[in-house]
């Protein structure tokens, strides 16, 4: 085992509570995957039976093109028709002088675990000014990285777009190093349903790509996202993709003093379903402001049972996906982030941080109106 790599241990048995750690798988650095690190060789070899089963998904039938990428897991069960192209660019630079959360080097964001019982922060007056700022510079981002979307174009060339903006507005790209996140934002490409990991793989006409943009900014977060197609998509992907945004829109529309968190589902799952759609249960919207991601947790689904009343100065996100079809199951390829539709069929998402202010809402990620 090689010595470079820093990122909570991965074992799955770890006997150290998953610490920060260096020592690297040498399979997964020869094949790209950048976050399989563990504590100790005691660690390594204690998960090594588990552990090897993504070996087992890397090695066999490998096939390294003539431009030298390859698709790192060859034998997986795909469930559509994405597949990774790596190898992964290297990591990207930030600049020293960039102010970076505490899990920009380890990969372990010890703010978030230490409080992550504690109640619904209420920002006071110049904080909330803060997550103006910092939403407006993500609306900024994710607009620009957008325009540049087109068939033929890799979603490693978007994200090198994206982080090039972000540091060009002196802000740290919030993903980058979270849990061990290898690039600065998400692309995830039709049955995608979130956390796809930028790489080699050219968009085609016909897919449609969702861009999951946070920054952190004077020491605050700020995160929304949005699906777009490639060219001409079909008429199913279209109803998609204005379904998942009529449905955020009808969720913010409800958010004031006194409402409840649970109910933001009610808003969304009709719509979804009178679509012939489905609503992701597994991921959800948080909190937001100096963590990344915290209380509240807000579920997109009818009959949930988050807990929580909104309250003038609390951020948090709604980020509803949503999925072609009646399934919401969802699989996981082996790289540990890459969420996809159990059924293959497309997902799509939109996101947007809110203020709950004393009379209403405001959306702090709030861009130009658009039709599909």
């Amino acid at each position: 085992m090689s010595a470079k790599a820093t990122a909570p241990c991965q074992s799955d048995e770890c006997i150290n509570g998953n610490p920060p750690s260096k020592l690297e798988c040498p399979t997964c650095n020869k094949l790209g995957i950048k976050s399989s690190v563990f504590c100790t060789q005691e660690c390594f070899k204690k998960g090594c039976k588990s552990h090897k089963r993504v070996h087992d998904l890397l090695q066999p039938n490998l096939i390294v093109h003539k431009d030298g990428t390859y698709n790192p897991f060859p034998n997986f069960p795909w469930t559509g028709t994405v597949r990774p192209v790596y190898p992964l660019s290297p990591k990207r630079a930030v600049p020293d002088h960039i102010p970076r959360p505490d899990y920009a080097e380890t990969g372990d964001p010890v703010s978030e675990r230490l409080r992550a019982n504690a109640g619904i922060r209420i920002l006071n007056t110049e904080e909330q000014e803060k997550m103006r700022t910092v939403c407006k510079l993500a609306r900024e981002v994710l607009d620009l990285t957008a325009a540049a979307i087109r068939p033929g174009i890799t979603t490693d060339e978007l994200d090198a777009i994206a982080h090039a903006a972000i540091i060009e507005r002196n802000a740290y790209p919030s993903p980058l190093n979270y849990k061990g996140f290898p690039k600065s934002f998400c692309t995830s490409v039709n049955e995608v349903i979130c956390h796809g990991i930028p790489d080699q793989r050219p968009l085609r006409e016909g897919d449609i790509i969702n861009l999951d943009i946070t920054l952190f900014y004077k020491g605050f977060h700020g995160d929304l996202n949005a699906t777009y197609p490639v060219g001409a998509i079909s008429e199913d992907a279209a109803k998609l993709i204005r379904t998942t945004r009529h449905a955020l829109d009808e969720a913010i529309k409800l958010c004031k003093p006194g409402a409840l968190f649970r109910d933001l589902g009610k808003a969304i799952e009709p719509i979804a379903r009178a679509n012939g759609c489905s609503v992701i249960r597994q991921y959800t919207g948080h909190g937001i402001h100096e963590l990344f991601h915290c209380n509240p947790n807000i579920p997109h689904y009818a009959k949930n049972k988050a807990i929580g009343t909104m309250k003038p100065g609390m951020t948090f996100t709604i980020e509803p996906m949503i999925n072609l079809g009646p399934s919401w199951e969802l699989e996981h390829w082996p790289d540990n982030w890459t969420a996809v539709t159990a059924d293959g069929r497309y997902s799509a998402q939109f996101e947007d941080t809110l203020l709950i202010t004393n009379d209403g809402v405001e959306v702090l990620t709030a861009g130009k109106a658009t039709d599909m």
